[in-house]
């Protein structure tokens, strides 16, 4: 990011590389996740092209969100800091 963006050339920006990481096939991509049997509901991930990450339910494989390189970083980060612990 350059530090002469303006907050709607950032917004753009933001918009496309999102646009960018829906339009890829990710069929072929390798799912990842915690060690169980295969019956087991769980959270699986996949390191996309470019950076990204698809992450979606082993119960609902057809449903995968995705995130920029970006968005994933922060999602770890905030998971590590204890933003989603339930108390």
């Amino acid at each position: 990011m350059s530090g002469t963006e303006t907050e709607a050339e950032i917004a753009a920006r933001k918009e496309r590389e999102k646009d960018e990481l829906y339009a890829l096939d990710i069929s072929g991509v390798e799912w990842l996740s915690a060690p169980g049997s295969p019956e087991e509901e769980r959270v699986e991930i996949a390191y996309l092209p470019g950076g990204g990450v698809g992450m979606r339910n082993s119960s609902d494989p057809d449903t995968v969100l995705r995130y920029t390189a970006a968005e994933w970083e922060a999602f770890v980060l905030g998971a590590r800091d204890g933003e989603f612990d339930i108390e």
